[in-house]
């Protein structure tokens, strides 16, 4: 353990050098770094997540009557379902604890949720107190096949055959 390097944030103060030629801007964004606590970052994004999920909670995307809601450009003007689509009903349905049924809006995305927040935790701890914890490793590799299954997805649920039907959002 002794061999291994420091973990930038031991020291009192973790700065950033300032630019070789800072303008008044570039010296505004070094200042307000290095005077941000560390905590900041991790906190933004959680409460960023916090009102996403307050925003699909309020707006109840599973509504049958939600017209009101924006509605997504590629499926407004090709009829087909992107990738993404069904994710926010995923996203609502996951928050209900209905696994299932999130599942069937958009089974990769719910695929993620538990790497994803995995993950988020793990850096949080490692980013605020210097403490690491087991976090999957995910390489290129594993990224490409989860990337190249949810194109083959994405294709399957705008087949318009029986077997494909049951993948429409």
């Amino acid at each position: 353990m002794a061999d291994e390097a420091p973990y930038p944030y031991d020291s009192p103060v973790y700065t950033v050098a300032a630019p070789k030629a800072p303008n008044a801007f570039s010296r505004f964004v070094v200042r307000a770094y290095n005077r941000t606590p560390r905590w900041a970052a991790p906190a933004a994004i959680a409460a960023c997540f916090a009102g996403a999920a307050g925003y699909v909670l309020v707006s109840n995307p599973a509504d049958a009557g939600a017209g009101d809601l924006p509605t997504c450009l590629i499926k407004l003007t090709t009829g087909l379902d992107c990738p993404g689509c069904g994710g926010t009903r995923a996203f609502y349905y996951l928050m209900q604890g209905n696994v299932p049924e999130a599942a069937r809006h958009h089974v990769m995305a719910v695929f993620a949720a538990p790497f994803l927040v995995w993950l988020y935790v793990a850096w949080s701890i490692k980013h605020v107190t210097g403490r690491t914890i087991p976090a999957p490793k995910i390489t290129a590799k594993a990224m490409s096949l989860y990337l190249a299954a949810w194109g083959v997805f994405m294709v399957a649920r705008n087949i318009p055959v029986v077997p494909f039907t049951s993948f429409f959002v």
